[in-house]
């Protein structure tokens, strides 16, 4: 009997821890609910404080000036030669001797010979042509003799000749024909030695000679390549500038382009207040190549009268003289470089000039203004790599603020960085209940 009633305890048993579990969770979720609703009861009553924060941003700030700049155009060139040549013979036969100078990279003066060609066919049409002169001029001499008789023979049949006969009885038409040989004999002869003398190639000009195509023993005719020539008195820089921006360059007048050119040394300081100069003066640099600091000087000499197809940039010609310093201690030009070109414009009168990074979004300034920050729109006249050029909006003297500012708005309070003593300040703290 005990067996069986074993078995029939386990389920009673069960069900008595489980509905135990189920009052302790209800206990514990009561109590925790009892222990919330005293708190919320018992707790203080919060009280609502309105505090105003008032700071100052500190700033820097630049002050303003009006007047007269010339702003710098800085834009890219191209080197190219101002004379260029490709030297041609005007005569044919073979090459017997160069000048040593006569190699590529080599320099050579006006009239200095490059080479000779073979005179010796030359030399005896020459010989030929100063025969036939003479032979010319004895008959002519001749003639002129029978002349002579012929008129002593006219003067004593005075009277019995008409004037019809009178030219062919002092034998004129003769006297004609010889002259003519003769000149055409003087003319074969000035022709022989013209064909002589270039023989002996020279140079037409102050060059360095970029390229040579011949050698001794070439034989060579008129219209043959002997070399390629450019001058070294001059280079042009071909810049490419915006269309917008040829307005403040300043171009030469025509009957002033001599005087323009032999100011190319000049140099004007883009600050100082001076309108004197008649064309833009243009600083060339070359970072890649050249000493850190180190220009040459060109001047503007003309605008090229059509649009670059590629950039639709506009082309102004600039000159440099000396381009390979041979005359000073100015680096070289290199043909075909890409250089940098810095071009003086015109004088931009009664302006602000700003640094471009201190104008902001739609053309505004930040102006410092009894300590409170004024969001100005402003006109731009200009701008170039680095300024703006403002005609109103800012007058001479104002504070331009330099500090970026996080806020961002007219009112805002400012302090200059010099002026500040503490960091920030907080002014009429008010509590409500």
């Amino acid at each position: 009997m005990q067996m069986n009633d074993a078995p029939q305890r386990r389920p009673v048993w069960r069900w008595l821890r489980l509905i135990a579990n189920v009052l302790v969770c209800m206990a514990i979720l009561g109590a925790s609910a009892a222990a919330i609703v005293v708190i919320n009861r018992t707790e203080p009553t919060a009280q609502t404080i309105n505090a105003t924060r008032k700071s100052a941003a500190l700033v820097e700030t630049i002050t303003a000036r009006r007047g007269t700049y010339r702003p710098r155009l800085s834009v890219l060139g191209t080197v190219q030669p101002a004379r260029d040549i490709v030297l041609s013979p005007r005569v044919s036969g073979q090459v017997i001797e160069l000048s040593p100078r006569f190699v590529p990279g080599g320099m050579v003066r006006e009239g200095d010979l490059l080479l000779r060609i073979d005179p010796a066919d030359f030399e005896n049409a020459l010989s030929i042509r100063k025969s036939e002169l003479e032979q010319a001029q004895a008959s002519l001499e001749i003639e002129q003799g029978r002349q002579s008789l012929a008129e002593k023979e006219l003067a004593l049949l005075e009277g019995t000749i008409g004037e019809a006969n009178r030219s062919l009885v002092l034998r004129e038409p003769q006297i004609a024909s010889i002259r003519a040989e003769f000149n055409a004999a003087k003319a074969a002869v000035e022709r022989a030695e013209l064909d002589l003398e270039r023989t002996r190639v020279m140079a037409p000009f102050d060059a360095q000679i970029l390229s040579r195509s011949v050698n001794v023993g070439s034989q060579v005719s008129p219209g043959d390549e002997l070399a390629r020539l450019v001058g070294i008195e001059e280079y042009w820089v071909m810049a490419a500038v915006p269309v917008r921006s040829l307005p403040w360059i300043e171009f030469p007048k025509p009957g002033d382009q001599e005087a323009s050119e032999a100011a190319g040394s000049a140099v004007q300081d883009s600050t100082v207040q001076d309108s004197t100069v008649q064309n833009s003066t243009v600083r060339l640099r070359n970072p890649g190549s050249w000493p850190e600091g180190t220009e040459r000087v060109g001047q503007i000499a003309r605008m090229i009268g059509t649009l670059d197809q590629q950039t639709r940039l506009a082309r102004v010609l600039v000159t440099v003289p000396d381009p390979l310093g041979q005359s000073s201690d100015a680096p070289p030009l290199i043909l075909d470089t890409l250089i940098e070109t810095e071009i003086d414009g015109k004088p931009i009168e009664d302006v602000v000039r700003l640094e471009r990074k201190l104008v902001r979004d739609s053309d505004t300034v930040w102006v410092m203004k009894n300590e409170r920050l004024e969001i100005r729109q402003t006109d731009i006249v200009f701008r170039d790599a680095d300024y703006a050029y403002i005609r109103s909006g800012l007058e001479d003297g104002e504070e331009v603020v330099v500090t970026t500012l996080a806020t961002v708005a007219d009112g805002v309070g400012l302090r200059r960085i010099n002026d500040a003593s503490d960091p920030e300040e907080f002014i009429g703290v008010e509590s409500a209940p």
